[in-house]
């Protein structure tokens, strides 16, 4: 008989939660996100410059866009955000299966880049991607709600 892997994790899947932006770009971001509507995009992108690896501000910027109007440019954000945010995943142990939840802060730059691509895909017609990206949502997070804000409707 082969040998059987047996699941030893509590509560079924595993749950990955992403590690805190280094202090630097945390405050850099909380900073950019004090500034009036105006000039929060630049320095957003000043922050995603500077630390490509900070999520929240491509799910930010992505936000900053679609606001606006400009959805395929929120599409591109977002689609940073997301990739960005599933290395952030791997290299956290997550092998495309398990948890990924709202109710971990340290979550949201990768679940608002996500919710942003489906959200600006829906936007410019591409239904197909605002499916996957809504289906992908309730898999990492079955229930799972975004803690505060809304995306800008289309």
């Amino acid at each position: 008989m082969a040998a059987t892997p047996i699941d030893l994790r509590p509560g079924g899947l595993p749950e990955t939660v992403l590690d805190p932006a280094p202090s630097p770009a945390a405050a850099a971001f909380e900073a950019a996100m004090e500034l009036p509507l105006a000039d929060r995009a630049a320095a957003l992108e000043r922050v995603a410059a500077r630390w490509p690896r900070m999520l929240e501000a491509w799910a930010e910027l992505g936000r900053c866009a679609a606001g606006s109007g400009r959805h395929v440019e929120a599409y591109a954000y977002c689609r940073v955000g997301y990739h960005r945010g599933l290395d952030a995943l791997r290299a956290a142990g997550w092998r495309g299966s398990g948890y990924v939840r709202w109710t971990a802060p340290t979550n949201h730059g990768f679940l608002w880049s996500l919710l942003g691509l489906g959200r600006s895909a829906a936007a410019i017609g591409e239904d197909d991607e605002a499916d996957r990206c809504a289906g992908f949502l309730v898999q990492l997070d079955p229930g799972g709600e975004p803690p505060t804000g809304e995306w800008p409707q289309a």
